[in-house]
């Protein structure tokens, strides 16, 4: 077979029925995010690469990279928070009486990432950021909004953790543990590797208590009873203040009647360094990766040139559609309303004719092949249509 009939690796063609179906999700969650407030942005799908490859933000490695026509390094849009960071940091005439700024997105994105589980390579994801806010209040916001964003796209099995970055850098200053020994800690923990953690804590000295508490960050996952037991264990002001966040995080889920989606996981610490706070990933059965992450990333939009705190989150719609096809949705287009076919010398009549009925509201097909009345009818039954309509041009 010619190589050429094939798509690239983690690139996919849409069938119809998908493609109607992503397109009408899309009209949903574009009315959703724009009755909270959050007004669309469309991005370039190609930025220069230090856009993104800034310290602390994307590896390079999965970044789809090019040149323009001066030799300029480029990379396809990997996500739509570090654009909309460099879009919100670029207003003009920005008057920050008007903050927060509430940002929606619904694009294509480009990365190369582990393949498998339902994740392409090129995938539509549909966000929101709102900048310039702090606090739980806004912090909650954003993952009710995501949480309203999975169940508009059919998603009901849901399971949304969530994590705080600063409780594990609280109890890193509270034991006293080097950068060095916390990159070794982040992996063991997010790899819920206790015997690497114990490793950890027996090479640094740890009283036992403290080996306890390490010990308890990759499998704590419950709501208050989780911020309870830490509580009781750090004493460190940053990872104090992380978990009242938390606490107020929930408090205000509950007033959405949300509790029932999350939970917190002390050990969701995040695939990329510019979370500085609450962070969450949200979670359906049938597919290997999350369908929705988010956090807040206070500082980069500073990155770009103007402090501003913000929080968000992004859908994966391509990945949440997978997971409903594998756990059962059927995806079916519907039939056109009417077939319409004439004799040559009634062709003018039969385009008015169509051209009236589409006026109002019906989807018709104007025959191009030239069938007679009795293979209009055999070819409305086979595609289902329900009405073959011959125009012969005779006064009846």
């Amino acid at each position: 077979m010619n190589g050429k009939f094939y798509t690239p690796d983690g690139f996919n063609d849409t069938l119809p029925e998908i493609c109607a179906f992503k397109k009408e999700t899309e009209d949903k969650l574009r009315k959703l995010f724009l009755c909270h407030g959050y007004k669309e942005i469309e991005t370039p799908g190609i930025e220069y690469l230090d856009v993104y490859s800034k310290p602390g933000f994307v590896a390079e490695e999965n970044l789809y990279k090019m040149t323009d026509s001066k030799g300029r390094l480029l990379t396809a849009r990997y996500d739509g928070t570090i654009p909309a960071a460099r879009f919100a940091a670029g207003i003009r005439d920005f008057d920050e009486s008007n903050l927060p700024l509430r940002l929606c997105y619904i694009e294509n994105m480009y990365r190369f990432a582990e393949a498998g589980g339902g994740k392409q390579n090129e995938f539509t994801q549909a966000g929101v950021e709102l900048m310039g806010a702090r606090g739980a209040a806004a912090d909650a916001e954003v993952i009710a909004l995501a949480i309203t964003a999975a169940l508009e796209t059919g998603i009901d099995k849901l399971q949304v953790s969530i994590g705080q970055v600063k409780l594990f850098d609280g109890i890193a200053n509270q034991l006293g543990l080097d950068d060095a020994t916390c990159a070794k800690l982040t992996t063991a923990i997010k790899s819920k590797d206790s015997v690497a953690i114990e490793k950890i804590a027996d090479s640094n000295n740890l009283a036992g208590s403290d080996k306890e508490l390490l010990l308890m960050l990759p499998d704590a996952t419950g709501t208050y009873d989780i911020i309870d037991s830490f509580e009781q264990k750090v004493t460190d002001k940053t990872a104090l203040e992380a978990l009242s966040n938390l606490r107020e995080i929930l408090d205000r889920l509950d007033d959405y009647d949300y509790l029932r989606y999350v939970s917190v996981d002390a050990g969701l610490l995040g695939g990329t360094d510019y979370y500085t706070g609450m962070i969450f990933k949200g979670y359906t059965y049938e597919v290997g990766f999350p369908v929705i992450s988010g956090g807040r990333y206070d500082n980069t939009v500073g990155v770009f040139g103007r402090d501003m705190e913000c929080v968000g989150f992004s859908l994966s719609l391509t990945l949440s559609i997978t997971a409903l096809m594998r756990q059962g949705l059927k995806l079916s287009l519907a039939p056109a309303d009417a077939v319409i076919g004439y004799k040559e010398e009634a062709r003018s009549e039969a385009v008015r004719l169509a051209s009236s009925m589409r006026l109002e509201g019906s989807c018709v097909i104007l025959d191009t092949e030239g069938r007679s009345a009795e293979e209009l009818d055999s070819y409305a039954e086979r595609l289902g249509i329900m009405t073959a309509i011959y125009v012969d041009g005779e006064v009846k």
